[in-house]
């Protein structure tokens, strides 16, 4: 934990340093809102989150920067983990987790791949607020008090790095494919590989950013307006070597081997856009019954 805090620190100071003799600005924010009531419509497992991205920079010309830590991404991500059943759990069930985190991360051009690090401070527990904003959130729409929250896993702070790197290759004007691979430690610890394919201009002159629960990819800068439709599809497949969030010596026991699947559309108007997109969830512990299904929405309306 010492030097995984240590690298965390280092690589906070590295990407966080100014461009040279020139003044940052606000380049563009994204966001991912996802939640199982928009795929397979149930209340429980990866059930909830919404993860914000603010990029900063001096410029931005359609191309991702030959130097690290010219582009930064600061990004806030909120999530509830919950079991099947907000009011009784089974005994072989996951504990309910609200997990808050906040993180900086760096998009840079390394010999034609996208490369993306940086480090996130990720919070679990009731120091979050999540369980009671849950259950503000029930009483006030008339649902079932989420009585699972009095077992939820207790506070933890966990540092934790992640990186990706990635390669688009053009099958034709209007298809892309994008091989990935990834790895993080800290609040879960894993490696992982996989690909996207986008069919459109969707992501054509963006910096791009992936959810972290849907694995879904969202534009968080825009160069150019490419207005129309694009669909996009995915997979990939994590080896899990640890999780605050199912940890060992619990009734849920973690699998090593983790799947998603996804596919989504994405409208580009005039001035407005729409995103929405569906995930195939493996099961993370061994007592899960089956995946699931978790939608994904993005909206950027304008007038």
């Amino acid at each position: 934990m010492k030097v995984l805090g240590a690298l965390l620190v280092a690589a906070g100071l590295l990407i966080a340093a100014p461009a040279v003799s020139e003044e940052r600005v606000t380049l563009g924010w994204g966001r991912m809102f996802s939640n199982d009531a928009l795929g397979d419509g149930h209340d429980r497992w990866r059930t909830g989150s919404y993860q914000v991205s603010m990029v900063r920079g001096v410029t931005f010309d359609g191309e991702l920067p030959k130097q690290m830590g010219d582009l930064i991404e600061f990004r806030a991500m909120a999530q509830i983990v919950a079991p099947a059943s907000l009011t009784v759990a089974a005994a072989n069930d996951r504990r309910y987790v609200g997990m808050l985190s906040l993180g900086a991360h760096t998009q840079f051009d390394w010999r034609g791949n996208e490369v993306s690090f940086g480090g996130d401070l990720a919070l679990i527990g009731p120091q979050t607020g999540i369980s009671n904003f849950q259950k503000w959130i029930h009483h006030s729409i008339g649902l079932p008090a989420p009585l699972v929250v009095s077992n939820q896993l207790g506070n933890g702070i966990f540092p934790t790095l992640s990186g990706e790197i990635g390669r688009d290759f053009a099958i034709s004007d209007q298809v892309t494919l994008r091989p990935f691979a990834e790895a993080q430690a800290g609040v879960e610890s894993f490696v992982r590989i996989g690909g996207d394919v986008v069919i459109g201009n969707l992501g054509k002159g963006a910096v791009m950013v992936r959810d972290e629960v849907t694995g879904q990819r969202y534009r968080a800068v825009e160069s150019a307006h490419n207005e129309g439709l694009s669909f996009v599809m995915g997979a990939d497949l994590a080896r899990i070597f640890d999780s605050a969030l199912l940890p060992s010596g619990g009734a849920a026991v973690l699998t090593e081997d983790r799947s998603r699947l996804r596919l989504g559309a994405h409208w580009q108007g005039k001035k407005s856009s729409v995103f929405y997109g569906v995930s195939y969830l493996s099961p993370e512990f061994n007592s899960q019954p089956e995946g699931q299904v978790v939608g994904a929405l993005n909206l950027n309306l304008k007038f």
